[in-house]
């Protein structure tokens, strides 16, 4: 009886010594150095030596990390493969240069845009490799739900009349440029006045696939300070003007399981003012709602329940009038659409800005990083009232995790060009 009671209060002992933010089971691909790193759990690893890397991106089984790479200051950048099975990089295909591609949601397979030719990888050996070509004079695309479609958008031309309405097309992956199996899906029909564009891009789905939304961008430099958002129906018969945003992907989001979308209203190229988190309810956009509170502005935004957002939140600075963008200060705060009620999450030192979050499973992860640095950190922590911990140092950008539990990936673009930093405190 006497050994039971020494055994189990050497247990207890143990399981109140244990560390209160004990190591997260997390699993992402990340830059240091212009070079691909890999971390899960606490294990890191170094997976290029000799290239200029950006934008990787995990397969839906998790064992591949495509990516693109190219020479220091060369423009054209490359596709890339990581086989996490074999431990080896390789090429699908010699030379294939882009700067847009996308895994299947149902395969390991990737199609990309190549001088405005979509493509597909084959299947070698269990892994992608070679090519087919899909359409020509795709500007944007995004796969169906169903991993055999594409929605593909061209960009309108000018004729003498104007501009022609923007084309909209559905596409099947096995389509190998035979026109007659592409087919129309939905004309955006287009004028100065209300809906100015000449192209559609950053497609994104709802969680339940019924609803596509996407940008309708103007010419170049009207882009840089207002685009429309809009949702079209998956079958192509229900079209609807969201808002005026600007020309950043990751203010796009839909909700986890509820057809709302989440964006960052606001026109004007500098985000120094007019940022608001907005809320519409799809298809009864009616109900729209903003949630930025007045003297603020929101530059960043994730999901974190169906009913809590988190927000990269600064003071506005309409002070400024010339001469350098100042940075804005950010900081990362909870709003509960329901309730209204908006909960501060980091606390930034001063000089720091915390922007980027993602959720994983339930972990909240953000991006960290100094005024005068280069790099910053990855800091995590488990729910509101968890104690924040650092999880990845020097670090070129925010990582791409991994979620093994459903299976699927969060992918961030580039945040070259943001001008972050205002602190609330």
């Amino acid at each position: 009886m006497a050994i039971r009671i020494l055994i189990l209060l050497l247990l207890v002992s143990f399981n109140f010594s244990m560390p209160a933010t004990a190591e997260v089971q997390l699993k992402a691909a990340f830059i240091r150095d212009h070079q691909l790193w890999m971390k899960e759990g606490i294990k890191e690893t170094q997976l290029t030596t000799d290239r200029y890397v950006s934008t990787p991106k995990w397969s839906k089984d998790g064992q591949f990390i495509a990516y693109l790479a190219g020479e220091k200051n060369d423009d054209n950048t490359y596709l890339y493969i990581y086989d996490l099975k074999k431990k080896e990089n390789y090429q699908p295909y010699p030379s294939i240069e882009t700067r847009e591609y996308k895994w299947s949601p149902i395969s390991n397979q990737l199609a990309y845009t190549s001088r405005g030719v979509l493509n597909v990888t084959k299947t070698k050996n269990g892994r992608p490799q070679g090519f087919e070509n899909v359409a020509l004079g795709v500007s944007d695309f995004e796969w169906f739900p169903n991993g055999k479609e594409f929605i593909v958008s061209s960009q309108s031309n000018l004729l003498p009349t104007g501009w022609e309405p923007v084309q909209l097309f559905k596409v099947p992956v096995d389509a190998n440029l035979n026109t007659n199996k592409i087919k129309p899906f939905y004309t955006i029909q287009t004028n100065m006045a209300d809906l100015f564009a000449i192209d559609a891009e950053y497609f994104k789905w709802s969680a339940d696939g019924k609803w596509v939304s996407f940008l309708a961008t103007p010419t170049a430099s009207w882009s840089n300070d207002s685009n429309t958002l809009s949702v079209l129906s998956s079958v192509g018969d229900q079209f609807q003007v969201i808002g005026k945003m600007l020309w950043f992907e990751k203010w796009i989001k839909w909700a986890p399981r509820k057809n709302q979308l989440a964006f960052i209203s606001g026109e004007g190229r500098f985000q120094v003012e007019n940022k608001n988190t907005a809320v519409a309810n799809i298809p009864s956009i009616q109900n729209r709602k903003e949630y930025t509170p007045k003297g603020y502005v929101d530059l960043d935004l994730e999901w974190l329940s169906p009913d809590e957002i988190i927000v990269a939140r600064a003071k506005e600075n309409k002070e400024w009038k010339l001469g350098p963008v100042p940075t804005m200060f950010t900081t990362l705060y909870i709003i509960n659409i329901k309730s209204r009620e908006q909960t501060q999450l980091t606390f930034p030192k001063k000089n720091e800005l915390d922007h980027t979050p993602q959720v994983v499973g339930s972990t909240i992860t953000w991006y960290r990083e100094a005024e005068s640095e280069v790099q910053g950190d990855v800091w995590v922590k488990e729910g509101m009232n968890d104690q924040e911990h650092q999880w990845l140092k020097n670090v070129d950008s925010p990582p791409t995790f991994y979620n093994e539990k459903t299976d699927t990936t969060r992918t961030e673009k580039n945040v070259v060009g943001y001008q972050y930093k205002t602190s609330l405190n």
